[in-house]
């Protein structure tokens, strides 16, 4: 028996927090696409990080924002730096 009162089968709300975090991320990394990427790229992959240290029921969308968020960061600089734009 649970001290907590949650049912197996019931989300705990760090879980649901971090399925937001992972979703704001994987936002947050794509934005920075267009936008200056390491003004958003490395809060995104910290916020990724930390919904992959909540884990839960959704560790494959938190597995999924940093690898996103890392992709974008490469991504990113890359788009900057070929076509001279500024990366802050």
């Amino acid at each position: 028996m649970s001290d907590v009162g949650y049912e197996n089968d019931a989300t705990r709300p760090a879980e649901t927090v971090a399925g937001f975090l992972s979703a704001l991320a994987i936002f947050a990394s794509l934005i920075a696409l267009g936008w200056h990427p390491l003004r958003l790229v490395m809060p995104a992959i910290l916020i990724a990080l930390i919904a992959a240290g909540i884990g839960g029921r959704y560790k494959r969308l938190a597995f999924v924002a940093v690898m996103i968020s890392a992709a974008c960061f490469f991504f990113g600089l890359t788009i900057a730096v070929v076509t001279s734009r500024p990366l802050w």
